[in-house]
């Protein structure tokens, strides 16, 4: 099992703002050991899809030449389940970005056959911090190789762009 949790971008717009998608199916595995009588997407791997549009974003800054961490939940919270045939929408937005790390807010809805057309249902909201762990004050030292946008992640990441829409200011 990969560890990916976005399935597709909608929009990215570099320096700005990321939206993706994540769909909630019957066949992950993580929903039928989870809680078997009661299937649903548990929060921590909605924080997990967020970070990573998060991170792809704040990477994308630096055209993914520094390597981009999570390093800091400031507050995550949800308003309710999401449940197989659901789909999730992230969306992510830079707040601040400098050479240490960077800020994002990010909204989590979700769209059913049974909501409106549109934006969805609102889920949750995160706020989180990354770190561009190269620049970090600790004087610790890292792998020169990018080991958070391996050449396996890249890949991905390019699959997905091929699809997206990308507004530039």
């Amino acid at each position: 099992m990969r560890w990916i949790w976005i399935d597709r971008f909608e929009l990215f717009e570099p320096g700005r703002r990321a939206v993706s998608i994540k769909n909630v199916s019957m066949a992950e595995d993580h929903l039928h050991s989870y809680c078997p009588d009661f299937p649903f997407m548990p929060a921590s791997l909605m924080i997990e899809g967020m970070a990573q549009t998060g991170g792809i974003l704040v990477g994308a800054e630096r055209n993914f030449k520094e390597k981009v961490i999570l390093a800091k939940i400031g507050r995550a919270t949800f308003d309710r389940l999401v449940r197989p045939g659901e789909q999730l929408v992230y969306d992510a937005q830079i707040q601040s970005i400098n050479e240490a790390g960077a800020s994002i807010t990010g909204e989590i809805r979700s769209r059913s056959s049974e909501s409106t057309p549109g934006d969805g249902v609102a889920v949750g909201r995160v706020e989180m911090m990354f770190s561009h762990i190269d620049n970090n004050m600790a004087g610790r030292e890292f792998p020169d190789f990018n080991f958070v946008f391996n050449s396996e992640f890249m890949a991905l990441f390019e699959s997905f762009r091929r699809g997206i829409t990308v507004k530039l200011p």
